[in-house]
């Protein structure tokens, strides 16, 4: 549901200038300008032409750069563009302040209905999966398929290593949160995100964490960086709190499109044990359950990804091109525990 704090930023076109945002190879970025928003997408060229679209939807804190290890293998399946929700990313914040699920939402139908691009096949992680979740259940014709990763979904009983982000939500915290992390250096912040979002944080490249602390070093440059934080995570406790038709799980049971569901079993965030309910409450519904990996499973175990989306694929009668049929992906069942409990 809405914000009913009143916007508090600049507008965009006065806002201070940061450094760049880093187009990794392949990749281009483009401002597009919507009613109220203005949206920064990132996409890579597609292996030919006619090939289906997909849009990707980031999580809390993160931007479209979080799809980069997965958008070039999937590059002769789909035609892919990954967008910075409004006040992540190099995306301002928008006009009316507005960080909820709902909101998020509207901004990804407003960029799918501006551009023509729809159907898509469309993808959210964690607050993401969130919001595309509800695109999908209120605008079918939007989408051909629906992948998640990790999705954000309301929990009864949410694991203790994610209560501190949820307390972002809470007035006065992320003022508090600053002042007493005013001497962290942006490479302990990364540090201690990878920690929370990885699996095995080893996994992540030097050359990743050092663009990572770039990042970083960015968005707290910006004005608006806790502000948008502080919201989002408002909006999705908002939305774990909302009952009836406009439930997220109620909204689950009314997507129509295929489901691709997908849970790491060292998530930090979203309760493994979460997936089995999610299965049963999408009514098309495949599920890869991945033991080793954390919350982020497109930049952790980007491969595994794109091959159970191929197979969702497949499945589904929108068959990739000759030689890119892979096996079956895996659906096992996720141990009855969840990771921090």
């Amino acid at each position: 549901m809405p914000s009913p704090e009143p916007p508090s930023l600049s507008p965009a076109n006065v806002l201070p200038k940061v450094a760049a945002v880093r187009v990794a190879d392949g990749e281009r970025l483009r401002s597009v300008q919507l009613p109220g928003i203005t949206l920064t997408v990132r996409s890579r060229p597609p292996a030919r032409d006619g090939l289906p679209p997909a849009l990707y939807v980031h999580g809390l804190g993160g931007s479209s750069q979080n799809w980069s290890a997965l958008m070039p293998l999937l590059d002769g399946v789909v035609d892919s563009e990954a967008v910075d929700l409004p006040g992540f990313g190099d995306s301002p914040p928008p006009d009316d302040g507005d960080y909820s699920i709902t909101g998020h939402a509207r901004a990804v139908v407003r960029l799918l209905d501006a551009a023509g691009r729809g159907p898509v096949h469309l993808f959210g992680n964690s607050l993401g999966g969130a919001v595309v979740t509800r695109v999908a259940a209120a605008r079918p014709d939007l989408v051909r398929t629906l992948t998640l990763v990790s999705p954000a979904l309301p929990e009864i009983r949410v694991q203790r290593s994610a209560v501190p982000t949820g307390l972002l939500a809470l007035p006065g915290v992320v003022a508090l949160f600053t002042r007493l992390t005013r001497e962290w250096t942006a490479e302990q912040r990364v540090r201690g995100v990878t920690a929370l979002c990885y699996g095995d944080p080893e996994r992540v490249s030097p050359e990743g964490f050092r663009n990572a602390v770039e990042e970083m070093e960015r968005r707290l440059r910006l004005p608006y960086f806790w502000d948008a934080m502080a919201r989002s995570a408002r909006g999705i406790v908002n939305a774990y709190t909302v009952g009836g038709q406009h439930g997220l799980w109620r909204q689950a049971e009314r997507v129509l499109a295929p489901t691709l569901l997908v849970y790491g079993g060292r998530d930090q965030l979203v309760g493994y044990r979460m997936a089995q309910r999610a299965a049963r409450a999408f009514r098309d519904s495949r599920l890869l359950t991945l033991p080793d990996a954390g919350h982020v499973a497109m930049m952790e175990y980007p491969e595994a990804v794109a091959r159970a989306f191929r197979e969702l694929l497949a499945d589904t009668g929108q068959q990739p091109a000759a030689g890119e049929r892979t096996t079956r992906a895996r659906e096992d069942e996720p141990a009855d525990q969840s990771t921090g409990g």
